[in-house]
């Protein structure tokens, strides 16, 4: 169970981030999902519509060490782990890690690094550690990735594989923001010196907590089987190809117990997965090339399963 002030601070923590990124309330709950899910953030969308500010104004509030890589045509895989570098002295390697070794790693622009580099994150987003020359190292606790892209059809960008996209808890897109949001933007201070201004709300014994009493959250038997049969059903849809695997339902099982926290609840909802099906399960879908695109096939998919 959360402590009063633990739930306060919880709150405190989303009502900064709203007053940085303005307008994006959804945005900003779902990327509070994927943290206390355990899981990393996928956030695309065009350029300039708040991907990196939002990533910043996590890492701000959260109070939490923090990198930012350049993903670039020429980012190199030991520029995110970490290099050993002979020492001639003392004739033997020492590790130098890389910006992966923090809690809080934003990876921006992370379709414009060829494969190679991409799956650099593979084993760090999936187990919290990374092996270099035969030794692995733990990354600190707790680690979250968040990471910025643009469309695929823009110039310069390689999209993600499969086995990328599925280390990714949620993806999410922000949008164009709606009139009042946009004119308080153009009104308002530069988001960086806000940002810069931002007090930590939450520390890692915090949030260490916060994903202990959402993995607690209680989904029922019915509930469960209604997130298999969303899996069933993906797998036999129209329009796509591969489906849904179990580590895609463990997933949304996940991101549902993080919501239902969020909104004060010990249990899960059929709302909960609803809520988060799409973002969830878009980008996991192999579809079809003449399907369309994977969000409407997501939602179709939803529309076709009753709850119990």
């Amino acid at each position: 169970m959360l402590t009063d002030a633990l739930r306060q601070a919880l709150k405190d923590a989303q009502a900064q981030v709203n007053s940085l990124v303005l307008g994006k309330e959804q945005a900003v709950r779902l990327a509070f999902t994927a943290l206390l899910a355990d899981g990393h953030l996928l956030i695309e969308d065009l350029p300039g519509l708040g991907k990196t500010t939002l990533a910043h104004a996590m890492a701000a509030t959260l109070g939490l060490g923090f990198q930012r890589v350049q993903f670039t045509s020429d980012l190199l895989p030991s520029d995110i782990v970490g290099v050993s570098v002979y020492d001639a002295q003392a004739r033997s390697f020492s590790f130098h890690p890389g910006p992966v070794f923090t809690q809080v790693l934003l990876a921006d622009e992370i379709n414009r690094a060829p494969p190679r580099t991409q799956s650099a994150l593979l084993e760090a987003m999936a187990e919290h550690q990374v092996t270099v020359d035969g030794t692995t190292h733990a990354l600190p606790q707790p680690f979250f990735v968040i990471a910025t892209q643009n469309p695929v059809d823009l110039a310069g960008t390689y999209p993600l594989p499969d086995s990328q996209l599925d280390r990714f808890l949620l993806r999410l897109d922000l949008g164009y923001p709606d009139e009042a949001a946009e004119r308080a933007l153009l009104a308002g201070a530069d988001r960086r010196t806000l940002i810069a201004q931002a007090m930590p709300m939450l520390g890692d014994d915090d949030v260490l907590r916060l994903r202990k009493a959402a993995a607690a959250v209680h989904a029922s038997d019915a509930l469960v089987r209604y997130v298999q049969a969303l899996l069933a059903r993906s797998r036999h849809h129209a329009g796509v190809r591969v489906g849904l695997s179990p580590r895609a339902g463990i997933a949304l099982l996940r991101a549902a117990r993080a919501h239902a926290l969020l909104l004060g609840r010990g249990h899960v909802l059929p709302d909960d997965v609803q809520h988060l099906f799409a973002a969830v399960a878009a980008h996991r879908l192999v579809a079809d090339v003449d399907a369309g695109d994977d969000t409407t096939l997501a939602q179709a998919i939803l529309h076709a399963v009753a709850v119990d």
